[in-house]
């Protein structure tokens, strides 16, 4: 249904599919959605953002003269960006492992 309330009947042979094919990224066995590798590396990933986040802070609470935490501010920010770009990085690598089959599925069947 269509947000003005009417219907269009799509086919297979309408968006180019062969009879019968179902196109699911999740029922592909080169799916990198079933990789374990993938999704802990997004979440690794994720988790990079409050690295960033106590960079910030860190350098922010130095700055400020009258802040309790002024003299520990530099130190902060250094752990804070050393730990937002190893989880990064390892994140990243993580999502490019996960990925692989993927890319031998690519590799193999010409697509790009």
């Amino acid at each position: 249904m269509s947000a003005h309330g009417t219907s269009v009947d799509v086919t297979d042979k309408d968006l180019g599919y062969l009879p019968g094919f179902v196109p699911s990224s999740w029922d592909s066995p080169y799916s990198s959605l079933h990789r374990a590798a993938t999704w802990i590396g997004m979440g690794i990933l994720l988790a990079s953002v409050a690295g960033f986040g106590t960079f910030v802070y860190g350098f922010a609470a130095g700055a400020d003269t009258t802040s309790p935490m002024a003299e520990h501010g530099n130190v902060i920010g250094t752990v804070g960006i050393i730990a937002a770009v190893f989880l990064f990085a390892l994140g990243s690598y993580l999502i490019h492992v996960g990925r692989t089959p993927y890319h031998r599925y690519q590799k193999a069947t010409g697509r790009i």
